[in-house]
C-alpha cells in the first residue's frame, strides 16, 4: 500500500543528487502543487512574492541543502548595503559600500570555488602544508549534531549565477540605475526566483524589480510561446544533448587516444551541439516556466553557430554573463578607451576572468585564452584594416562562420576535457591519427548519434524567419491541439529517456 505521507515526508527532505530538475517528474510535481496555490495569489503583488519565495528557497534546498544558507547571506548582505549606499551622502563612502560589497561576495565564491586552487598555490610557493577545511560542515555539524565532512568542499549549486546577480545589484544601485529594494521580501525573491536560480540567465535587477510590483497578465499568446519554450527546452536536453553525450560524446573524451583524429572531431563538434542544446535548453526552461508565472526573463542565446566572428559569437551565447562582464568588468578595466594596446589587454584580462569564472583550471584559463585572443585578433585585424570581418557578402560571412565555428570548438575541447593533457591528446589524434579510411565504418557504427547530431544542426542554423514561423504556428494553434502536442514531445522524452539521469552541464558551475 502507498503511504502517501512518507512520500511527501521524503520529498519535504533534502537528498544528495535529489534536486529538482526540469527533467525530472518531481519538478513538474513541485510546479504543479505550486500553481495551484498561485491561482489564489497571483494578483495580490504582495502575498505572491513571499510565496514564490517560500518555493523558490524551497527549490534551492532540494538542490543544495546546507548551502541554502549562503544564499541566505548573501541576500541580506546585498540587501543592507542596497540600502545602505541609498542612504550615504558620501561618495566615498558609497564607492566603500560597493567595495564591501564586491568584497564579501568574492570571498564567499572564491573561497567554495577556488579554495583548493589558492592552497595548492600557498603551499607550492611558500613550502607550507596547509589543508582545505569545509567550515560550513564545520559550524553544521557544531550547531545540529549532522556529520558533514568536513574535510572536502563541495560547490553550491548556482553559487557563480547569484552572486554575479547580486553583485550586479549594488553596483547598479551605486549607479543610479536601479533605487534600492526596501522589502526584503521582494529582495530575496528576486535573487532567489528559481526558474533562473541555478543556472541562469544572470537577470539585473532593473528588469527584473518592476514587474514585482505589477500585477500578472498571461495572454493565449504568451501561454503559447511558454508552453513553446518548455517543450524546446526539453527536447534540446533530452533529445539531443543527452543522446550524444550518452551514446558518443562521452565515450571519446574520457579516452580520446582509444579513437581516430575523425572520432574526436566528430567528438568535438558533438559537444559543441551537446552544450549548446544543454544550456540553452535550461534557459528555455526557465523562461518559459517564469512567463507561466507573469515574470520575463532575458534572452540567453541566440543561435550562437551562426556567428561570423567571435565578437558576433558572445553577442549570441550566454548573453547575460557575456553583457555581464562586458558593464562590470571590462568597460571598469577601461574597455576601448585607453587605446588599442589596452583594448586587447583589457579583453584578454576580461576572457581569462570569464574562464576562470568557471572553475580554478589550467583548461578554463585556455578556453578563455583563446578566446581573449581571438577577440585581439579580430580587433586588429579590423583596426588595420585589413580583412571586413562584418562584410554582407554571403561567401566572406560563410568563411568567417567556419572559421569562428572552430575557433569556438577549439576552445570547447579544453573546455570539456578533464585536464589539459587529455585536451592535447585530442588534438594530437585530431592532427596525426585521422583514420580516413575507417571514416564509413564510423559513420555506419554510429549512424544514430550522426543523425541526432545533423538535426541539431540543421535546426540550429534553420534561418530566423523559418523559426519564428514555426513558433508562430504553435503558438496560433488551438489549445487542444497545443495539449496534444506536449503529449507526443513528452512520449517522445521517454523514448529518449537515458538510464542515467544527466545533470545540466552548468549546473556545476
Amino acid at each position: 500500500m502507498i503511504n502517501i505521507k512518507e512520500i511527501v515526508l521524503n520529498f519535504l527532505h533534502y537528498t544528495e543528487g535529489d534536486s529538482l530538475m526540469f527533467t525530472q517528474l518531481s519538478f513538474w510535481v513541485f510546479f504543479g502543487v505550486l500553481l495551484a496555490g498561485y491561482t489564489f495569489v497571483y494578483n495580490r503583488p504582495v502575498i505572491r512574492s513571499a510565496y514564490l519565495l517560500v518555493f523558490s528557497l524551497f527549490f534551492y534546498f532540494k538542490s543544495s541543502g546546507l548551502f541554502f544558507s549562503l544564499l541566505l547571506f548573501s541576500t541580506l548582505v546585498d540587501y543592507s548595503i542596497g540600502l545602505a549606499i541609498a542612504k550615504s551622502g558620501s561618495k566615498i563612502n558609497r564607492k566603500l559600500l560597493v567595495a564591501l560589497s564586491v568584497l564579501v561576495n568574492l570571498l564567499v565564491l572564491s573561497y567554495f570555488k577556488y579554495a583548493y586552487f589558492i592552497v595548492d598555490l600557498l603551499n607550492n610557493l611558500l613550502g607550507i602544508n596547509l589543508t582545505v577545511v569545509n567550515h560550513l560542515a564545520l559550524w553544521g555539524n557544531a550547531l545540529l549534531n549532522t556529520k558533514f565532512d568536513t574535510t572536502t568542499i563541495l560547490l553550491p549549486v548556482g553559487i557563480s549565477f547569484y552572486t554575479f546577480q547580486t553583485i550586479s545589484y549594488t553596483v547598479d544601485v551605486y549607479r543610479g540605475k536601479v533605487a534600492p529594494v526596501r522589502n526584503i521580501i521582494d529582495f530575496a525573491f528576486y535573487v532567489s526566483f528559481f526558474p533562473q536560480l541555478v543556472a541562469g540567465p544572470i537577470v539585473r535587477a532593473a528588469e527584473f524589480i518592476p514587474q514585482i510590483y505589477r500585477r500578472y497578465e498571461l495572454s493565449k499568446n504568451e501561454f503559447g510561446h511558454a508552453l513553446f519554450l518548455v517543450l524546446a527546452g526539453l527536447v534540446k536536453k533530452m533529445v539531443i544533448s543527452d543522446f550524444l553525450s550518452v551514446n558518443f560524446v562521452d565515450r571519446v573524451f574520457s579516452n580520446p587516444l582509444s579513437h581516430t583524429g575523425f572520432e574526436n572531431l566528430l567528438a568535438t563538434y558533438g559537444y559543441a551541439m551537446q552544450i549548446y542544446c544543454d544550456f540553452s535548453g535550461y534557459t528555455d526552461i526557465a523562461i518559459g516556466v517564469a512567463l507561466l508565472l507573469g515574470f520575463k526573463l532575458p534572452i540567453n542565446f541566440n543561435s550562437p553557430y551562426k556567428a561570423t566572428s567571435l565578437t558576433d559569437f558572445w553577442h549570441r551565447w550566454q548573453i547575460s554573463l557575456s553583457s555581464w562582464l562586458r558593464d562590470y568588468l571590462y568597460i571598469p578595466l577601461g574597455g576601448n578607451r585607453k587605446g588599442r594596446i589596452r583594448t586587447y589587454i583589457n579583453l584578454l584580462i576580461t576572457m581569462l576572468l570569464g574562464g576562470l569564472w568557471h572553475g580554478a583550471h589550467l583548461k578554463f584559463v585556455v578556453w578563455g585564452g583563446i578566446h581573449g585572443v581571438g577577440l585581439a585578433i579580430e580587433k586588429l585585424l579590423s583596426n588595420l584594416r585589413l580583412v571586413n570581418i562584418n562584410s554582407e557578402r554571403h561567401s566572406t560571412r560563410l568563411v568567417w562562420g567556419i572559421i569562428t565555428f572552430n575557433v569556438v570548438c577549439l576552445s570547447w575541447i579544453f573546455f570539456r576535457a578533464n585536464d589539459f593533457n587529455e585536451a592535447t591528446d585530442m588534438l594530437s589524434q585530431i592532427f596525426t591519427n585521422f583514420g580516413i579510411k575507417t571514416v564509413p565504418d564510423i559513420a555506419l557504427a554510429f549512424s544514430d548519434v550522426f543523425l541526432v547530431l545533423a538535426l541539431g544542426f540543421i535546426v540550429h542554423l534553420l534561418p530566423y524567419n523559418a523559426k519564428e514561423y514555426l513558433r508562430g504556428r504553435f503558438i496560433a494553434m488551438p489549445l487542444s491541439l497545443k495539449l496534444f502536442a506536449a503529449l507526443l514531445v513528452v512520449v517522445v522524452l521517454i523514448q529518449f529517456q537515458t538510464m542515467e539521469l544527466k545533470p545540466f552541464i552548468y549546473f556545476r558551475f
